[in-house]
């Protein structure tokens, strides 16, 4: 089902707080890595934000995730602050891993094995 025009203009305001209020926390280095915000997507009754999050370079993905759910409080407490003429209700804040790059990656090693095969063979 495609978005409504309401659902992306509520998801770009908290994918930019988000951005904002994870630099100011700290929570963008961890692990000796990079946290990103992928994408936010947000139901259309606005009351769920799908938070999706890229990792890059970090090894323990599960306990990153983790640390930033405990900060959870911490960061819908400003994000509340920051959105509050904006919206009615805040959203609840689901946190997911983006797995997408890596799977974009592991499609692509397919490819060229398959492409390489096929040259092996001629």
């Amino acid at each position: 089902m495609l978005e409504g025009k309401r659902q992306k203009q509520v998801a770009s305001v908290l994918e930019k707080e988000l951005n904002n209020i994870f630099q100011k926390l700290g929570l963008t280095m961890l692990g000796g890595g990079m946290v990103s915000i992928a994408s936010v997507k947000i139901t259309p009754d606005l009351h769920e934000a799908k938070i999706y999050l890229s990792f890059f370079n970090i090894k323990d993905q599960e306990g990153t995730l983790k640390f930033i759910l405990d900060k959870n409080w911490e960061i819908k407490k400003m994000l509340t602050s920051s959105i509050r003429h904006q919206l009615r209700t805040m959203p609840v804040l689901n946190y997911y891993i983006d797995d997408s790059l890596e799977y974009a990656d592991k499609m692509e090693t397919l490819f060229r094995e398959l492409k390489n095969n096929e040259t092996d063979q001629k």
